[in-house]
């Protein structure tokens, strides 16, 4: 009886306050909750909480730890720094897709074999148990994923594996360009506004300025020519592309020229890690194509691999800008 008493006298309350809300909840709580200021959810206050971030101070720590430990001129820091990311880092990273997709490459022949296998295996069983063609392909499908996976796990090259440099070596390059942009126009932070001081002129040649953007274009022209060098490498590694690879090439290839002006616009500092970033970059593309550093990485040979690959990169280039008919 006491139940259906409570009832009627939760029914007899005003509609809003029979609402379950949690504790300390109440009309003035509601207004003060009304009134407080909503997160901003605009690229400007997205870009500031991301310029406040851990990683970014990480970034700028290290940074200043690496300038003030080796006395060097903050551009000559700048270089070490993306020198020791990309040798230290996605080195090893880019040394171990290469490990994954030399044995996805070695894999394809034996996944060729095993899919002509089912493909026969499956007709015959569809035959048997009158499967139309939809089911026949649904099965061929589902057995052949099996079978592939399985094939993964057994050589430890799921395709994934191969991606792992791309969602480290991003973010890394986000960070370190932010901190960079952070010491260059300055923060409340007065360490940071001491870095500040010593970026106007820590630079060299043209750019002994590094907080101001490179009014030469020197700097942003050279990172553009040097990331379409690294993309018509990768390109030149086949000279006939299929459609998305193609697609994708042009992609990245407007994406490299985007960046021209886009560094021409942010401090030196910014547009010269960017620039050496590239060149570490290129230097260790070129690198992993030496049978030698590939044995030295326990690469696995593959048949695409050549005992010559910097003649044969020279060749395609004069095959394909030079002797083009």
């Amino acid at each position: 009886m006491w139940r259906w008493r409570r009832v009627g006298q939760e029914l007899q309350r005003p509609f809003g306050e029979r609402l379950l809300l949690p504790p300390g909840w109440g009309p003035r709580a509601g207004a003060a909750a009304a009134a407080a200021p909503l997160p901003s959810a605009s690229p400007g206050g997205l870009y500031e909480a991301l310029a406040e971030s851990a990683p970014v101070h990480w970034a700028e720590s290290g940074l200043v730890a690496l300038q003030a430990g080796t006395g060097l001129p903050w551009w000559l820091s700048i270089v070490c720094a993306a020198g020791a990311l990309r040798t230290g880092l996605t080195l090893p990273l880019a040394a171990h897709q290469g490990r994954v997709l030399a044995k996805l490459e070695n894999l394809q022949p034996e996944i060729e074999n095993l899919a002509k296998r089912l493909r026969y295996e499956v007709s015959i069983r569809g035959k048997q148990l009158g499967w139309s063609e939809k089911v026949a392909r649904f099965h061929f499908r589902k057995n052949l994923g099996r079978i592939v996976s399985e094939l993964y796990v057994r050589d430890n090259c799921h395709p994934f594996k191969a991606s792992l440099l791309m969602w480290i070596q991003i973010p890394v390059w986000v960070f370190v360009s932010i901190a960079l942009r952070n010491c260059s126009v300055g923060a409340a932070d007065s360490e940071v506004l001491a870095v500040q001081e010593q970026l106007s002129t820590g630079g060299t040649l043209w750019f002994t300025d590094l907080t101001v953007a490179d009014t030469t274009w020197i700097l942003p022209v050279s990172l553009g020519v040097l990331n379409l060098l690294i993309v018509e490498i990768f390109a030149l590694q086949k000279l006939e592309l299929s459609r998305f690879q193609k697609y994708a090439t042009n992609f990245i290839r407007g994406l490299s020229i985007l960046m021209v002006p886009i560094a021409a616009t942010v401090p030196s500092s910014m547009a010269l890690y960017w620039l050496f970033s590239s060149f570490m970059g290129l230097s260790h593309n070129l690198l992993l194509r030496s049978p030698a550093f590939r044995r030295l990485c326990r690469i696995p040979k593959t048949k695409s691999d050549s005992d010559t690959p910097y003649r044969d990169i020279i060749s395609a280039f004069y095959t394909k800008y030079f002797f083009k008919k």
